[in-house]
């Protein structure tokens, strides 16, 4: 299966997930390295505009596209997150969540709801799994932010 990202040029091949670590995410602690990945470009452009001002957005940008084994990513059902899971701000309980997966070096990654488009889905890729080798970038190309998405 192919997920998409976007990010800063620089991070275009980062499968370190260096950026999640240090900011955190509704998914992961600060201290928890995580990628952030989505089903469709589309929902990977809205996941970016949503966490990101416009003042701050980069001009060097990158749609980054991997090939994962989906069978290897937990998933769950709305049952099993916590019940403000799709809060804003993110809360304290997802990152909680996500985050006990996030640090087991036996778990590829995590499926997650996106709060933008609840029925569609983001990839939590787990950069510290011992299996991490399966996951594969295909294409990093240039992105250029539509800022009418945006204003």
């Amino acid at each position: 299966m192919n997920v998409y990202r976007i990010s800063k040029s620089k991070y275009k091949n980062d499968l370190e997930g260096i950026g999640a670590k240090i900011a955190g995410g509704r998914w992961n602690n600060i201290g928890i390295a995580c990628i952030y990945t989505s089903e469709s470009r589309a929902l990977a452009v809205l996941a970016y505009a949503a966490n990101i001002e416009l003042d701050l957005m980069p001009r060097a940008l990158h749609m980054t596209t991997c090939e994962i084994p989906e069978k290897e990513f937990y998933t769950f059902e709305e049952k099993d997150f916590p019940g403000d899971w799709n809060m804003m701000p993110s809360p304290q309980s997802t990152k909680d969540f996500g985050s006990i997966y996030l640090k087991d070096i036996n778990i590829l990654g995590i499926k997650v709801p996106s709060t933008i488009i609840p029925d569609e889905f983001n990839y939590l890729i787990n950069p510290a799994s011992k299996i991490l080798s399966t996951i594969t970038i295909l294409e990093s190309k240039d992105y250029v932010f539509d800022t009418r998405v945006k204003s």
